[in-house]
């Protein structure tokens, strides 16, 4: 048996070179704390004291923002920190969990720029000395978070004779290592990349909590794992001759081929396969993360390597991988070579990043020195590797090219060839807040950024120079700024194009302004709309926002999509849809005196209020208010979108306004800078007396994404028969307040009729709880189930005709409440209740 003894001082000689081991903190990115950066529940907020900033970076900055890899599929992105009071402050969020590293960069006015992190705290990437770090934990990546009962990272330090210096490397040991225990423990070498440290293992890799989760759930071996840097001039001799020597002179590990295992991150990978190739059966197992070869292998290397190699396991990500056609040549290499080799396949969601390599880590790991493996082939959700990848040629792209796996390519022309630095703006966040990506100026002048997977539909613009630009190759959007993109996939159904002819018809309405002046709106018909239809169609008028225009619901705001997906879908009663123009006019005068009697004459469409609705986002929505409250019973469904009432009115009709409308509806977003104004006014007209619905917050700020989504709530309860709720059975006796205790499950059962009095048995109504202050309802939340991963629905039972709903009140803060049953047909039954 070959083991050293282990480190029983803090400094230990072998072969009369020194060897230092030191404990050190068990993750240095955990111990930065950069006080600049806090978060709640959803949210995290950044705010950067403005004199501080100025004096770290020698001035007042154009722009400050906050740079991380925040952007779709881990981007490195950038969002602006505006000026708030004495700060430059921003907020992003909801973040999926995972590790985040992020820096503050100043852009001066000359457009130079300068990078830094908070002053005084530590520095979290050594490699990235302007980073800091955040973790998010959740479900998702438990297997990369802290445990209690965890390993131990300790400093090794050694002389190098390739590098002439000395140098660090980091070695984890076991809960329970045992320095003296008879068996050596199985070692496993972890090499870093060029322009990485072996800290970056810790500090972004994660691997201390990664190997801790491993061997505290059984998934992986007790084992002893040493990260170096081998870059050096001979990165074989640097890891065979010194590297290796001090592991064995330090800890109780194994020498022997069996029990020792070896990979790297690029660079590192790289040289994990060459010391494949030059000392084949030193190593018994390899991994290759975002690595090559270099030249083909022989035949007599391939024999050599197969005789002495347990396993050897490739790993590569998607298109973005700098690797991904060095590893197509790779496998090509060991194929044809017969090489026995093991491919995890394409990481269809990361490129180089350790994002993927972390993943690598945790599947390599588990598969050493004996641990019992199921899958031997790609991990659930990879692809094979088929084929190189051609990026699209210079020159070629007018609009984004898209790939078929997402992956999204902007390039602009020549145009800005002299600018010092162009990005692309969008609306890139998880709740549609607007992200720039920094793009790369190539050698022919162009500008051209490469990023996804991307899913779904996005809308962007340039930024030259610190200069908003809308791309000079979009000939589609007129009207708007912003340019479309839809990246077909999973999310975003509801705004991707129906099939050819299948969808409704835009037309443009011109009518009369109020002086004389030509005017325009966009009208969406539905699809086999009949303009001799003997029934005329019921009619919603829809208004745009301050700074937009007629053409912004259609070429922002997908409305066109939106109506086409919700007919086709069946959830929307047919009708025709009004897009006008506010800008300039007054409000009440242009729509009741130009507008209507224009759609009336030129449309199939209904003047009768029943069948009449009036929408709009923003501006559009606080006329959207006056007007309902002003005119009561010209319109029977209201749907406001982030608008609110800058004064309140005197002499409001509330009998009127109540008994002539169906459904007026309120939405606003959480970080929706009209918030707290729509509370207010939510506030107020409950004090009228006044019946509205709150849809609830939504996660999201002053934008299309919020307001894409209220029209796809709003649309399918207008015009449709509504639903009628009877048989509400104890403790929710009715619409009284009733008392549920905190703690209980509580069974909701209802029925649901049609308005012909017939039972409806194909719903799905939704359950909601909103907590109430003051009156006036606040966020909507999901209605938790008892039953474990089911969602709010309620489920219909045809043998006791009701729907019900198993409700789990644990946890509730006592006070007043509305439990929502939302049918999505008509109003939704609202139930006050106490929770003690």
């Amino acid at each position: 048996m070959s083991h050293s003894s282990g480190p029983r001082t803090t400094s230990l000689v072998a072969a009369a070179a020194l060897v230092v081991v030191s404990v050190i903190a068990a993750a240095p990115a955990a111990a930065a704390t950069d006080t600049w950066h806090s978060n709640d529940d959803v949210y995290h907020y950044f705010k950067v004291p403005q004199s501080q900033a100025s004096s770290i970076v020698g001035g007042t900055p154009a722009t400050l923002e906050l740079e991380a890899n925040i952007g779709p599929s881990g981007t490195w992105s950038a969002l602006a920190l505006d000026p708030s009071g004495s700060d430059y402050a921003a907020n992003v969020g909801p973040l999926d969990p995972g590790l985040y590293y992020y820096q503050y960069t100043a852009t001066m006015q000359d457009r130079s720029k300068v990078s830094f992190r908070q002053p005084g705290s530590p520095v979290a990437v050594t490699s990235k000395p302007n980073w800091n770090t955040f973790f998010v934990p959740g479900e998702s990546v438990a297997w990369m978070d802290d445990i209690a009962a965890g390993g131990t990272v300790e400093e090794l330090s050694y002389p190098s004779a390739t590098a002439a210096e000395d140098r660090t490397a980091l070695v984890w040991t076991p809960p329970g290592y045992d320095s003296a225990r008879a068996e050596a423990y199985p070692v496993l070498y972890l090499l870093s990349s060029e322009g990485q440290t072996a800290r970056e293992w810790l500090e972004l890799g994660r691997a201390k909590q990664v190997l801790d989760n491993l061997v505290a759930g059984g998934d992986a071996k007790p084992m002893v794992v040493v990260m170096a840097d081998a870059n050096s001039a001979d990165p074989r001799a640097e890891l065979l001759d010194a590297i290796v020597p001090a592991a064995r002179a330090g800890y109780n590990i194994s020498s022997r081929p069996k029990g020792q295992a070896l990979a790297g991150v690029a660079t590192g990978a790289e040289q994990a396969i060459s010391i494949l190739r030059s000392d084949p059966g030193t190593f018994a197992y390899v991994g290759s993360f975002s690595g090559s070869a270099d030249g083909p292998i022989t035949r007599a290397e391939a024999k050599a390597i197969n005789k002495g190699t347990k396993l050897l396991r490739a790993y590569v990500g998607n298109t973005l991988d700098p690797s991904y056609n060095d590893n197509y040549d790779l496998l090509v290499d060991l194929k044809k070579s017969g090489v026995r080799f093991e491919f995890d396949g394409v990481n269809p969601d990361d490129g180089a990043t350790w994002d993927a390599w972390r993943e690598n880590l945790r599947d390599f790991a588990a598969r050493l020195f004996g641990q019992k493996v199921l899958r031997h082939g790609a991990s659930k959700g990879h692809r094979a590797l088929a084929r190189p990848y051609e990026p699209p040629a210079a020159g070629s792209i007018t609009t984004p090219h898209i790939d078929p796996h997402g992956i999204v390519t902007f390039e602009t022309g020549t145009q800005w060839a002299g600018a010092k630095d162009v990005t692309i703006w969008g609306n890139w966040a998880p709740n549609g807040q607007w992200f720039r990506i920094p793009m790369d100026k190539q050698p022919d002048g162009r500008w051209r950024i490469t990023v996804g997977p991307l899913d779904g539909y996005h809308y962007y613009r340039y930024v030259v120079d610190g200069v908003d630009t809308k791309d000079p190759a979009d000939t589609v959007n007129t009207h708007v700024m912003e340019s479309q993109l839809f990246v077909p996939g999973k999310s975003d159904a509801m705004l991707a194009d129906v099939p050819e002819s299948r969808g409704g018809t835009v037309s443009l309405m011109t009518y009369d302004g109020s002086q004389g002046t030509e005017r325009y709106a966009y009208v969406w018909t539905p699809p086999g709309y009949d303009a001799d239809r003997e029934a005329a169609y019921p009619v919603l008028y829809l208004y745009h926002g301050g700074g937009q225009n007629y053409g912004s619901w259609l070429e922002t705001g997908r409305a066109k999509q939106i109506l086409d997906n919700s007919y086709l879908n069946g959830t929307m009663a047919p009708m025709v849809v009004v897009m006008p123009d506010q800008n300039g006019v007054d409000f009440w005068t242009d729509l009741s005196q130009h507008v209507m009697p224009t759609a009336a004459e030129k449309y199939n469409i209904s003047t009768d209020p029943d069948e009449q609705a009036l929408a709009g986002l923003s501006w559009g929505g606080m006329n959207t208010l006056g007007t309902w409250l002003g005119h009561p019973g010209e319109f029977a469904y209201v749907g406001v979108f982030s608008g609110f009432l800058f004064s309140y009115p005197s002499g409001v009709d509330v009998q009127a306004v109540n008994e002539g409308t169906k459904l007026a509806r309120l939405y606003s977003g959480d970080i929706d800078f009209t918030y707290t104004f729509t509370q207010n006014t939510m506030q107020w007209l409950t004090s009228q007396g006044i019946e509205y619905e709150y849809a609830g917050t939504w996660v999201g700020p002053h934008g299309f994404d919020i307001w894409m989504a209220n029209l796809i709530d709003f649309v399918p309860r207008i015009f449709a028969p509504e639903y009628r709720f009877g048989g509400v059975r104890p403790p929710l006796a009715g619409d009284g307040s009733d008392i549920v205790k905190a703690g209980r499950a509580v069974p909701v059962k209802f029925t649901l009729t049609g308005a012909d009095g017939e039972t409806v048995t194909d719903a799905r109504p939704r359950v909601y709880l909103v907590r109430k202050t003051d009156g006036v309802a606040g966020n909507r939340v999901p209605a938790t189930p008892v039953q474990k991963r089911a969602d709010n629905t309620a489920r219909y039972s045809a043998a006791r005709n009701q729907y019900t709903f198993h409700w789990d009140t644990s946890g509730l803060v006592p006070g007043s409440y509305e439990l929502q049953i939302d049918p999505v047909r008509g109003r939704v039954h609202a139930i006050a209740l106490t929770i003690k």
